[in-house]
Formats: structure tokens, C-alpha cells, sequence
């Protein structure tokens, strides 16, 4: 490495935030990255560990030593190289990926890890600023027709390898916008959706068609779908008319909380409250919708998603912000020789936590109340596990105040009547079912389809997401042209 003595040296040296008063004014992202020097320093306490956990930690596999040297080097292009090779979107994981890689990192056994999440967000920013990143088109077209459904992180990567592999590649999207989760799940404050669109640019510019509006498949009456477009292609369609079709249509099915009260005027699904507001940040006029303004708002999931609510409702001038989660609190450091190099169960802290917000853990709704149907509070009590099950502590039920309940507690499976539509056999999950390994390469029981991402595994990471995008694309391909070039 650069400076093999580095992380002796240096400690870790955080992102900024942006004042909490300042950032609640609006929802422009607030994290201030690294200077291109402290990145140099940081960069430097990469220890020359022999065997890089960090790279396994990484589902993309990113080349992490390589382009920590690089950046300690001054030679920010080819680091921006190095990334792109195993990461199509750096910029989207450098904002929103939880950072695998660093659970894992070796100097993380017993110090803090290389903040390789900086590193990477930095590498990206630049490689922008400098203009490094120019479509990359196909030398030769193959003739091959490829239809993407889904335009989230899987979806895009797909549909960007499979275009600079030479096939010609549409993306079908029922939202009014290209993006999926990342343009209408994600709060604008952790990533701003020009992101996305300059990505699109370069993808257009690379031959990639995008078809937003677009339902694909039957959809079963009643299905409560935000902003769905209105024009409608049918699986045979699709089958007909392209060589292949990938399903990368996400994990969209909220999971419920079926107790009385449940619809009473006030409780929402979280993609029923987030997607709004991206879509006014947008410049779009919503009718209807639902704010927190002056309201008790109590968020029951203790994720991503809900720590998402959690700062939009702020944003929107909530009176109280609550967040529940059903398993006991974790420690606030986990026991890094027993679970290193996997993900830690501990504490985390989020930026939205930060800027108001209680946390109740071990706690279960039982009734939602209210009056003349609309939600005035809900009746919760405390849980333990006892004998490997959950059960209610006796004399811990208390009633909350609230006006607004947001249900943020993950995705159950895709929407089971797109995989009906293409006749694509389910897990016992609800997901489409395909392998991974080589031979399976990510097809299903039907012809001409495979599967990747969310719709194939559940609910995961931006991250998962690209990988699974990236294997399905080669995977595609050689079962298109018999050979591929694309990495695995």
C-alpha cells in the first residue's frame, strides 16, 4: 500500500453533516464528503492485510485496496476506473449503501474501519466534476432484442451492461419517472434525483430505451400502486417481441399490521407518504397528500424505510416523531471478535434520528384508536422473549397520542400477479424463483425470462441490488450469443 504504516497513523475521519436547524429547512442532501486531501489521508490507513475482507464484504466485490491506493496516490481517474468496473452506480451506494465493506474491513477487528464509504462517495463526485464518466457505447450491435422490467438500481444495471455488451435494451417503468425505490422510496436529503438522471443520459446515450407509464403484466383489481402508469403491455407481448425479458420489478408488497383500528383515517403504508414528497420536490402538484405537519407522528419499523419517515416528517414540521421497533434494543458495540467480518447486530444511529426523535424498542401495537374514523392514538405493550418466543409483559400497555401512523416495517415479495403474468414459478417466500450459480444464471421456469434483484431475493440493499442487475446481465448474454464478455 501507499503508506503501509497509515493506520497507525491516522485515525478515522467522519463524513460532515450540515447544522440540524439548517437542513430541516429543506430536502437538498446535507452530507458534506471528504476534501480530496482528507480522502488522500483516509485513504492511507488501508493496511496492507494480505487478504482483503473488505472485497467479500462488498456484494459488487468493489476493488477495494486498489482504489484506496489509487486515491492515496493522486490518481483519482483510475481509481474512478477501478470502481466503475465492479460498480456501475458508485454514486448511488457512496450516499445510501450501509457499508458492508467496512464491517468488514481487517483493521476494523480492533479499530475503526477505513471509511471506505467516503472514499468511494468521493471517487464518484469527482470522477463527475471532471467529466470522467462518458457513455460507453457498444462497438458492434448484436441484433438482440432485451426487455428490462423495473428501472431501480437492478434494472439500470442490467440494462447498462447488457446495452455495452451490443444488445438493444428497453426498460419498462410504471411510474412517471425512471428509478424505482431509488427515485420515489428514497428521500431527496439522502440522494438527489439528479443522480439518477444523469445516469439516465448516459444510459440513452449508450442505446438504452426507457418506457416509463408502463404497467406490464395483470394486475389484480384493487392493488394500491403509487403514481402507476396507465398504458399496459401484456407478458406475451413482451415474450413475442424480445429475445429475452429480465423482471426486476422490486419488492413492492408492504408488509400489514392487521390489528383493530387498522383503517382508521391516518395509518399509511411508508410508500404511501414517501413517494409524495419526492414527487412535490419534483415540482409535481399532489393532491391529497399526507403530511405530518403538527402532528404525533409514530413510525412502526425500526429500518431504513422508517428512519426515512422519520426525517420527512420532521422536514414537514411534525409535533412529535416516535419510532418503534418490536426486537429488544441492541448494544451500542457489538462483539467484533465473535461476529467479525459479518454485519454486526448493534445500535445505529441514524442522521434523521438525530434531528428529533424518540425510539421505543420491544414494543407491539395492539389497537389503533380512534374517533369518527379518524386515528387519535394507538394502545401498544412491551414484549420479551421467553422460551424463543415473543410474549407481552404484563402491565406494560400504554395508550400514545397520534395523529399520524406510518408502517415502515419492510416488503413481504413482489407483486405475485406479475409473476402470474409470466407464468414464473414463486419461492416459498412469494419471490420469482431462480439460481444464482452459473448453470442456473438467473432464469426462470419460463421461457426467455430470468429474474434478478429484489423480485428474486426480497427486500435488500441498493447494492444486492446492482450486483444481481450486473450477474443477470451476463448471464443474458451468454445465453444469448453462447459466449460473454461481461464480468461475472
Amino acid at each position: 500500500m501507499g503508506k503501509v504504516t497509515g493506520f497507525m497513523e491516522y485515525e478515522r475521519l467522519e463524513e460532515g453533516y450540515a447544522p440540524v436547524p439548517t437542513r430541516l429547512k429543506h430536502y437538498k442532501e446535507f452530507v458534506v464528503g471528504l476534501k480530496a486531501d482528507d480522502a488522500k489521508v483516509q485513504a492511507a490507513r488501508c493496511m496492507d492485510c494480505g487478504t482483503p475482507f473488505c472485497n467479500n464484504g462488498c456484494p459488487v466485490n468493489n476493488i477495494i485496496p486498489d482504489f484506496n491506493d489509487l486515491v492515496y496516490s493522486n490518481q483519482w481517474k483510475h481509481a474512478a476506473t477501478v470502481l466503475h468496473s465492479t460498480n456501475n452506480f458508485p454514486e448511488f451506494t457512496g450516499r445510501i449503501c450501509p457499508a458492508p465493506c467496512e464491517a468488514a474491513c481487517v483493521l476494523n477487528v480492533n479499530d475503526d474501519a477505513v471509511g471506505i464509504k467516503s472514499i468511494e462517495h468521493a471517487i464518484a463526485d469527482r470522477a463527475w466534476e471532471e467529466g470522467w464518466i462518458v457513455p460507453q457505447k457498444a462497438a458492434v450491435r448484436t441484433g438482440r432484442k432485451v426487455a428490462v422490467v423495473g428501472s431501480g438500481p437492478a434494472g439500470l444495471a442490467a440494462a447498462q451492461q447488457l446495452a455495452r455488451a451490443g444488445h438493444d435494451v428497453t426498460v419498462f417503468e410504471k411510474n412517471d419517472r425512471v428509478g424505482g425505490l431509488l427515485r420515489y422510496g428514497i428521500p431527496d436529503f439522502k440522494m438527489e434525483k439528479t443522480h439518477i438522471d444523469r445516469r439516465v443520459a448516459q444510459m440513452e446515450a449508450e442505446g438504452v430505451v426507457f418506457r416509463t407509464g408502463v404497467v406490464v403484466g395483470e394486475w389484480p383489481k384493487g392493488t394500491k400502486i403509487t403514481n402507476f402508469g396507465k398504458e399496459a403491455v401484456s407478458a406475451e407481448q413482451l415474450k413475442s417481441e424480445f429475445d429475452a425479458v429480465l423482471l426486476a420489478a422490486g419488492s413492492e408488497v408492504s408488509r400489514d399490521l392487521p390489528v383493530p383500528g387498522r383503517d382508521l383515517d391516518g395509518v399509511h403504508y411508508a410508500m404511501e407518504f414517501l413517494p409524495l414528497q419526492n414527487k412535490v420536490n419534483a415540482g409535481d402538484k399532489v393532491k391529497g397528500q399526507t403530511l405530518a405537519t403538527g402532528k404525533n407522528v409514530i413510525v412502526i419499523g425500526g429500518g431504513d424505510t422508517g428512519s426515512d419517515c422519520v426525517g420527512t416528517s420532521n422536514r414537514h414540521g411534525a409535533k412529535s416523531v416516535t419510532q418503534f421497533e418490536l426486537m429488544p434494543m441492541p448494544p451500542e458495540q457489538e462483539n467484533k471478535p465473535l461476529v467479525w467480518p459479518y454485519w454486526p447486530t448493534k445500535l445505529r444511529t441514524s442522521s434523521s434520528h438525530d434531528e428529533g426523535c424518540s425510539r421505543e424498542f420491544a414494543i407491539a401495537t395492539k389497537e389503533f384508536l380512534g374517533d369518527k374514523g379518524k386515528l387519535t392514538g394507538l394502545k401498544t405493550v412491551h414484549i420479551e422473549f421467553k422460551d424463543g418466543k415473543l410474549v407481552e409483559v404484563a402491565g406494560t400497555e400504554k395508550v400514545w397520542p397520534a395523529e399520524l401512523v406510518l408502517l415502515a416495517m419492510g416488503f413481504t415479495n413482489p407483486l405475485g400477479s406479475l409473476l402470474q403474468s409470466f407464468g414464473v414459478d414463486a419461492d416459498s417466500r412469494g419471490n420469482a424463483k431462480a439460481g444464482v450459480d452459473e448453470k442456473a444464471g438467473y432464469r426462470t421456469n419460463a421461457d426467455k425470462v430470468w429474474a434478478a434483484g429484489d423480485v428474486r431475493r426480497g427486500q435488500s440493499l441498493v447494492v444486492w441490488a446492482i450486483r444481481e442487475g450486473r450477474q443477470a446481465a451476463r448471464a443474458i448474454d451468454l445465453a444469448l450469443m453462447g459466449a460473454s464478455t461481461l464480468p461475472r
